[in-house]
């Protein structure tokens, strides 16, 4: 009994200095104790992260199916933005972990400065477009002059705010290449937590608010960003922080926007190549009419829910990797990888358990409507039955990722999405006509070749002689 309590007291003494951030160098030491310390503040962001996606559903929900399809057409294009920000962050983590774990501060402030100014400039173009052509971009992706013509106003927002999650995204990834994960945390808690209060209050009209119905999500969205990016660049400019920025850092300099161009290009192919997966995805399910399309939404929040938290545990796995490549101690990055795979592993495999038992019940949540009920549990159930082969294809592409391996799991990703998912989506629900049911396999099984794959070659370790 002295023993266990003794373990718990251990544990809960690690899990304030997990939260607290007071450890950043994770090249010495137990990896057990790496994995856990970075993962603990990354789960917890992504918990809150994956928390507002299902309380924004639920009460955009509220307003109408048509307003929940419109969200779901949006975000089917916002995911090629944030498959850009992604890969400006892998980027950002794989040069600042690199660096740190080579003791070079100064050059992983002046990889920090560069990648800001990059994103910056793009969303600042993605911004203007995403204003100008709302309407035009909702019909593209399938809405009805009608649906385009009402939603639009949230389109507007989602795009036109686009620079506060850009950089959201940026600035974090550099939080967390420097171990500093218990600092992008509390960005993110402070971020949507301010979301999460004003989301309902601009939505149904609360208190002394306007009801604005769907555009008040948008608002409170760009508006709880916004929030954080300012407590970011704060966090940036503190002379507590690792990565001290100074303002000829940002000057362009060819060797390190070079390095960081070919390293932010493989991450942003690989995640649009996922990204414009998603698209076709919602295009093919759009022709079987809004009431599948809000269904898939509700599922894919729920979804959301399970797969963010995990996602803490991969990007530990990939600043894991990259410090210690840095340390020249590529032997411990590939123990990380597996310990974290497994994980991972038994975490998804017990959700999948829950959601396949008690999908119907999850998506009652939301809605009522039979159809898109139907429609979201039968999605629930069939993707999550890939979870436990995918909880290992994630840890490891964001391990390589995290070495500065781009290219494999970009090539991966293509393979498993654009030349099995997408036909086969095409195939089983537009050709055999199993409709959304043919799209939730398609999605399952390529998720599950894709885990097979990587799995494969991060074996066969090239990795490890990446330079970055």
């Amino acid at each position: 009994m002295r023993n266990f309590l003794n373990l718990l007291r251990n544990l809960f003494s690690d899990f304030l200095i997990a939260v607290q951030g007071k450890e950043k160098d994770f090249t010495s030491g137990s990896i057990k104790r790496a994995i856990f310390m970075l993962s603990v503040p990354m789960i917890l962001e992504m918990v809150m992260e994956s928390l507002f996606a299902v309380v924004d559903v639920f009460f955009v929900s509220k307003v109408s199916v048509d307003a929940v399809a419109v969200v779901g057409l949006t975000e089917s294009v916002l995911t090629i933005l944030y498959a850009v920000a992604m890969g400006l962050s892998l980027g950002a983590t794989a040069m600042i972990s690199r660096r740190i774990g080579e003791r070079n501060t100064q050059a992983a402030a002046k990889a920090a400065a560069q990648i800001l100014t990059l994103t910056m400039l793009i969303s600042i173009l993605v911004g203007v477009s995403g204003i100008l052509y709302s309407e035009e971009i909702l019909m593209l992706m399938g809405a009805t002059p009608e649906l385009a013509s009402k939603g639009k106003i949230y389109t507007q927002w989602m795009l036109g705010g686009n620079i506060t999650v850009m950089l959201l995204f940026i600035i974090n990834a550099i939080f967390r290449g420097a171990g500093d994960a218990s600092l992008a945390m509390r960005v993110l808690w402070i971020s949507n937590g301010i979301n999460l209060i004003l989301d309902p209050c601009l939505i149904m009209g609360w208190w002394i608010f306007p009801e604005l119905g769907l555009a008040g999500a948008a608002i409170a969205t760009n508006i709880g960003r916004a929030i954080g990016v300012l407590f970011q660049v704060y966090a940036l400019l503190s002379s507590r922080s690792v990565i001290n920025l100074r303002l000829h850092d940002f000057l362009l300099e060819k060797a390190v926007i070079t390095r960081l161009i070919k390293l932010s290009t493989g991450g942003t192919v690989q995640f649009l190549i996922g990204s414009a997966s998603w698209v076709f995805m919602v295009r093919i399910i759009s022709e079987f009419g809004s009431d599948v399309v809000a269904g898939y939404t509700i599922a894919f929040r729920i979804i959301i829910f399970t797969i963010l938290p995990s996602w803490g545990v991969a990007n530990a796995a990939a600043t894991l990797v990259g410090q210690n490549l840095g340390a020249n101690n590529p032997d411990k990055a590939e123990k990380a990888v597996w310990l974290a795979s497994f994980y991972n592993m038994l975490f998804l495999a017990a959700i999948s358990l829950i959601f396949f038992t008690n999908a119907e019940y999850f998506v009652h949540i939301f809605t009522t409507v039979p159809v898109v009920v139907k429609e979201a549990t039968q999605s629930l159930k069939i993707i999550c039955s890939g979870y436990i082969f995918f909880a290992y294809g994630m840890v490891i592409s964001q391990s390589f990722n995290g070495a500065g391996d781009t290219l494999t799991p970009t090539l991966i990703n293509f393979i498993c999405y654009w030349i099995v998912q997408i036909p086969l989506a095409w195939i089983t629900a537009v050709f055999f006509g199993f409709e959304g049911t043919g799209v939730y396999f398609s999605i399952a099984f390529s998720l599950s070749l894709l885990a097979i794959i990587s799995i494969i070659l991060f074996k066969r370790g090239k990795w490890k002689a990446v330079h970055v």
